[in-house]
């Protein structure tokens, strides 16, 4: 009985080792594939509503390699062109009237992120949002590309956004530009305390004044990681200016700027 024990373990040892040699030296890809798909209350992008502060569901992917280079897609449900007004400036600065058909975000993105040196990261990139609908023939489109580049020490990231088209469909705003600061704290428990503040300069003297197209936003609010889903709830407020006849104040007569709790649900694979 032992001798037959011992040669199948024997046996069993030659068929198990050729299988754990080959899953240990098999090459480890440089690659990484990540999704996210997520539900919120209000799609805020830089403190501004893009659904009429109704929710969006929201998804993308990113194809990062060790060397720190990566390419990634982001998708979005969106409302504000819908939900502009039926006159609108055109591309030439003048007016027009027709009918504007959009109701999807697609951001497409490129960069390269490493260490400037020990503790101090960066992250350069471009990124390009497409907005596919229906438009006026004479409606300056509001596909948009900006560069981008951070600085990231500790918790602190530093970012500015640069706009090498026109800004959103802004007739004359190319040069427009974002910065953002933002910071995440781990307070325990499993809870991130997270805070912005950006400010959003737009720079189109056909469109409208600098002044009613430019603005201040920022974030605070709590995040955790709850059955599988990361779970936040912000409150996200702006001083854009969203009052009867402003810039920031839609046909529904809606105030797109104005403060509120958002809450978001996001699953990584």
């Amino acid at each position: 009985m032992k001798t037959n024990l011992f040669a199948i373990a024997v046996t069993a040892c030659s068929v198990a080792l050729p299988g754990a040699v080959l899953a240990q030296s098999a090459p480890k890809s440089d690659w990484t594939l990540t999704g996210n798909v997520s539900v919120v209350s209000d799609y805020r992008y830089r403190g501004i509503s893009q659904t009429n502060r109704k929710p969006a569901i929201q998804g993308g992917f990113d194809l990062a390699h060790s060397s720190g280079f990566y390419v990634g897609n982001w998708n979005s449900s969106i409302s504000w062109l819908s939900d502009a007004s039926a006159f609108y400036v055109t591309e030439s600065g003048g007016s027009g009237a027709g009918n504007v058909s959009s109701n999807i975000e697609m951001d497409f993105y490129a960069g390269y992120k490493g260490e400037v040196t020990k503790g101090l990261g960066f992250d350069v990139g471009a990124l390009y949002y497409y907005y596919p609908g229906s438009y006026p023939s004479d409606f300056n489109s509001p596909n948009t590309g900006e560069i981008y580049g951070a600085l990231t020490y500790g918790p602190v990231t530093g970012k500015v956004s640069y706009a090498v088209t026109d800004l959103f469909g802004a007739p004359s705003s190319k040069g427009s530009y974002y910065l953002d600061l933002s910071a995440g704290f781990d307070i325990g428990s499993g809870f991130m305390l997270n805070a912005h503040v950006g400010h959003q300069r737009v720079d189109s003297a056909s469109f409208r004044t600098t002044k009613d197209a430019s603005y201040t936003d920022w974030k605070l609010g709590i995040s955790k990681d709850l059955a599988g889903l990361n779970f936040a709830l912000d409150y996200i407020d702006t001083n854009a200016k969203g009052n009867a006849g402003q810039f920031y104040r839609n046909k529904f007569d809606k105030d797109l700027g104005k403060g509120t709790l958002v809450l978001t649900a996001k699953k990584t694979f």
